[in-house]
């Protein structure tokens, strides 16, 4: 393969990827109702309060024994296997790469 093919198969690739994260949601809010106005010392009490109830749910979570994420399915299998296959897929990629350049493609 020429080095000019090399080049644009990477741009290609470069494209498609940035084609397709195009299409990512964006974390952009869209808002219904007009915004209320509040003054910045109701903001600060209502996150002081929000903070507060937070840590007391924590703590009440803490004292329950469950934990964050807690799914309640202590089955990992199917994370296992899929985080070993792609494990191993990019090693075979690294060792494919590595006999390609050995052998002078």
């Amino acid at each position: 393969m020429s080095s000019a093919r090399r080049s644009l198969l990477t741009a290609t690739a470069a494209g498609t990827l940035l084609g397709a994260l195009w299409f990512v949601p964006s974390a952009n809010a869209s808002q219904d109702a007009p915004a209320r106005a509040e003054t910045s010392a109701t903001q600060v009490t209502q996150q002081a309060r929000a903070m507060s109830e937070a840590t007391a749910q924590t703590a009440a979570d803490a004292a329950d024994g469950t934990q964050l994420a807690d799914t309640g399915s202590p089955d990992t299998t199917p994370y296992v296997v899929g985080g070993t296959l792609f494990l191993a897929v990019g090693a075979g990629f690294v060792v494919y790469s590595v006999r390609r350049e050995r052998m002078g493609f």
